[in-house]
């Protein structure tokens, strides 16, 4: 599916494709790009393992968490499991090009595949993330969604790879994603 529009609102109808596409091939793992918690509040009770992966604390503001830890407990009251953690396309590499500049191997990464939009960049990055952290299982095909922003609007089957095999990582099929990029 492609959505005319980037933009939070195609949550709902992401969720919806996510969801169908997760009972079709029988994936039972979700991982959420979610800085608030919101959207990966609409996977929660769906009979499905989720995670949401977050901005890393200090994103917007120093020392502070996007997700607020009610929001947090929530999730985590409904079963959805919860990531906080360094970007694994940004991190220290992105520091570097702040302090002193030029441009460093994951940032180049991470532009390329900002060329198949926002979401699909941050679908591939949180799924690495998540296999990192042991969130989801190794090998097998997940659902990972993000969005250009707020919300979610791209959403694709991945094979993700631990982050030092990240080549390794296989995207599998785009289940929606907007033209606009």
């Amino acid at each position: 599916m492609l959505w005319e529009k980037k933009g939070a609102h195609n949550t709902e109808l992401t969720a919806e494709a996510v969801l169908k596409k997760a009972e079709e091939l029988g994936i039972k793992h979700i991982v959420v790009a979610s800085n608030s918690g919101t959207s990966a509040a609409q996977y929660a009770g769906k009979g499905l393992e989720i995670v949401c992966v977050t901005h890393h604390v200090g994103y917007k503001n120093p020392g502070e968490s996007e997700i607020s830890p009610d929001m947090k407990e929530s999730l985590q009251q409904k079963g959805v499991q919860v990531l906080t953690t360094t970007h694994l396309l940004a991190g220290v590499d992105r520091a570097v090009r702040v302090k002193f500049g030029g441009l460093y191997p994951a940032e180049i990464i991470a532009s390329a595949l900002r060329i198949f939009g926002q979401g699909a960049k941050v679908c591939v990055e949180v799924a690495c993330m998540a296999l990192d952290a042991g969130m989801i299982p190794y090998g097998q095909e997940v659902i990972s969604v993000a969005g250009s922003g707020r919300g979610s609007d791209t959403a694709c089957v991945i094979v993700p790879a631990h982050s030092n095999y990240f080549f390794d990582t296989m995207v599998k099929e785009f289940i929606c994603m907007p033209r606009e990029k």
